[in-house]
């Protein structure tokens, strides 16, 4: 089987120096765009204490630290299933870890891509949000793909110290 959902999410950017992305890095949920930027995930609900977390650990190291709430930046889809990873080679080139995160070209547009077993978590900007969700239900569709209705909430990896419920 291969599902399909809205995964909802807090969504935090911090912009700082690669040592204070590198403090931040230890909350867990973590997404390293860039030595000087990363994106950091939590459960929905959380983004003010997640804000909270980052900016203490952030502005620990740099002063200057930007660390905005991002959540209506992003949205997220999870392909999940035993085929989930055999659905990403028809939207993508990319290799994808066993566990751990990417980012590239996924159904021509630029996609984060949290990968954990056979679970799939795609971060696009918003506005591209509809643009993927049609593409992996179009080129997946002969995987048998079902789309859950509503939202499901996003939760970090066993073992994370990301949740902030």
């Amino acid at each position: 089987m291969l599902e399909l959902a809205r995964a909802e999410a807090a969504v935090v950017l911090c912009a700082a120096s690669p040592e204070a992305v590198d403090a931040v890095e230890a909350l867990g949920g973590v997404l390293r765009v860039a030595p000087d930027e990363a994106l950091v995930l939590g459960p929905v609900g959380s983004v003010e204490a997640l804000v909270t977390d980052v900016r203490g650990r952030a502005t620990a190291n740099d002063d200057d630290a930007i660390v905005l709430d991002a959540t209506d930046g992003w949205t997220i889809w999870t392909v999940r299933g035993s085929r989930a990873r055999e659905a990403f080679t028809f939207l993508s080139a990319l290799e994808l870890p066993h566990e751990g995160s990417i980012q590239g070209e996924v159904a021509r547009v630029h996609v984060k891509v949290v990968a954990r077993g056979d679970r799939l978590d795609l971060l696009v900007p918003s506005m591209w949000g509809d643009h993927l969700r049609g593409r992996i239900r179009a080129d997946c569709a002969h995987l048998g793909v079902v789309e859950l209705p509503g939202p499901i909430p996003w939760t970090p990896a066993e073992g994370s110290q990301g949740d902030r419920t």
